[in-house]
């Protein structure tokens, strides 16, 4: 994949660059809890002020659905940004305006009505075509920024040539928000792992009672297609559920706990993966040359659920593996343990790296080519990670 990059603009002296970033960050008690993504931004911004530009970014914070809430105020994050790069503008909560997320053109306008150019950076918006992702760059010259071609590079270099074997690692809720990734990455993996809420519609369609565990009726068939296929896939060979009555949240919530097979009895809600497939999951990752995990295998926010994610974890920080996280729950699992920086690769986002493992391609990034090629700008190959 070619994409334009910031050199590629040429002399940007005296230029006016609108950033697009992601600086949506937790926040706890009206400032930032963690600052990562804003640290993440700041070699870009170093990077055009150092080639003359004076930045502005722009970055949604929250969901305020379209309109103003104090809640998704952009007011902590300018604090937080002035001590890391003092001097640089931030525009208000992009989602305060309804036009965002609907990709109102008209909103892109009036973002890139002061401007020269445009540069993303905004990995983890990528795969949407938001107002502020693919409008830009049908007004202005524009690039990818650093943080952009990193994870570009790493999700690609997934797809053309990983380490072997490549294992991929798959868990979360929704079945129906995966399938079509399990679908791409059984033609590129060794094994491809299933665990969380996802495997339960895995196992029904197998044959297996799942008891009162989440269940997509309407992915049945696609997802004994799969099984039917001969692909290497893996499902948990042992559960832990919830008894009738509990509630996820930890013990304080109540209800029993228990081990078994494949096979959970009426009434029982499967929460996490068996300590026996946690242990097959994890002598996997163990023997891999790639790992590509999102997703974590259980309810993992309640500790007697954590088990099976946390083992998978630990497994992924030992592994000299090359390791890649797609971010979201995945990434919060890996830091509640301390252990976001013993990966390889950790993604600023989690449904754009699922979005560009499957497809190969991205709105936002395709938005970048076009906009190169419109105005015969150069671009350059996004190389593999080594």
């Amino acid at each position: 994949m070619r994409l334009p990059t910031i050199p590629d603009l040429g002399d940007l002296g005296g230029c006016r660059v609108l950033l697009r970033a992601d600086l949506n960050v937790p926040l706890r008690g009206g400032e930032v809890a963690d600052d990562t993504r804003i640290a993440e931004i700041v070699p870009t911004i170093q990077a055009l002020r150092e080639a003359g530009a004076e930045v502005t970014l722009c970055s949604h914070l929250g969901r305020p659905g379209g309109r103003p809430d104090p809640a998704c105020d952009m007011a902590p994050v300018r604090r937080c940004l002035a001590e890391s790069v003092p001097g640089v503008a931030l525009l208000e909560n992009l989602r305060f305006d309804p036009g965002e997320e609907a990709g109102d053109p008209a909103l892109a306008e009036r973002l890139v009505a002061r401007h020269d150019v445009f540069v993303n950076d905004a990995f983890a918006v990528a795969h949407r075509s938001h107002a502020s992702v693919v409008g830009p760059p049908r007004l202005r010259p524009s690039a990818a920024g650093l943080l952009m071609l990193v994870e570009v590079a790493e999700i690609l270099s997934l797809r053309r040539a990983p380490r072997r074997p490549f294992v991929v690692m798959l868990g979360g809720a929704k079945v129906a928000d995966k399938l079509g990734v399990v679908r791409a990455v059984c033609d590129l993996a060794d094994s491809v792992l299933i665990g969380g809420a996802m495997c339960f519609t895995f196992l029904e369609a197998a044959g297996h009672g799942i008891g009162a565990s989440l269940c997509d009726p309407s992915r049945l068939e696609d997802c004994r297609a799969l099984l039917d296929g001969g692909f290497p896939l893996h499902l948990p060979e042992d559960l832990v559920g919830l008894g009738p009555g509990g509630r996820i949240g930890g013990p304080v919530a109540g209800g029993a706990v228990r081990q078994f097979g494949r096979d959970l009895p009426e009434g029982w809600l499967g929460a996490d993966i068996g300590p026996g497939t946690a242990a097959l999951f994890a002598d996997t990752i163990a023997d891999a040359g790639t790992v590509f995990w999102n997703g974590p295998l259980g309810a993992f926010e309640d500790p007697r659920f954590a088990a099976g994610t946390f083992t998978v974890a630990e497994a992924l920080a030992e592994t000299r593996a090359h390791s890649v996280v797609g971010g979201g729950d995945s990434g919060a699992a890996l830091a509640s343990m301390g252990l976001a920086g013993s990966v390889s690769h950790l993604s600023t986002g989690g449904g754009a790296s699922l979005a560009l493992l499957e497809h190969g391609d991205l709105p936002g990034l395709a938005a970048l080519r076009e906009s190169a090629e419109r105005l015969s700008l150069p671009t350059h190959e996004v190389e593999d990670r080594d």
